[in-house]
């Protein structure tokens, strides 16, 4: 994702109000990356301890009144689109044996 302004300075403010509510059903981590040569790229990176508190955060996500607010503020610091991507966690699988 792309913020409004240079530095992301709105968006760095904005989650440090929002992420402890993101975090607050617990097993959910979130994490936000800038882009080492764009100062306006980031990911924010949201990890699930299990895929229940995934698929619980995505109901979340379209019912909580205040998490919708949440997520609108949100949109409306960035520029252009949002790219979500939804990875799964098989670290465990390459480390067993076959």
């Amino acid at each position: 994702m792309r913020t409004k302004e240079w530095d992301g300075a709105s968006l760095a403010s904005f989650l440090r109000i929002a992420t402890p509510y993101y975090e607050a059903p617990g097993g959910i981590k979130v994490r936000l990356l800038r882009n080492m040569t764009d100062r306006a790229r980031f990911i924010e990176v949201i990890e699930y301890a299990h895929a229940d508190e995934y698929r619980k955060d995505q109901e979340r996500t379209k019912t909580d009144p205040r998490m919708i607010a949440l997520l609108t503020r949100w949109r409306s610091l960035l520029s252009g689109g949002v790219e979500v991507e939804v990875y799964e966690d098989v670290t465990g699988q390459i480390h067993s044996e076959d």
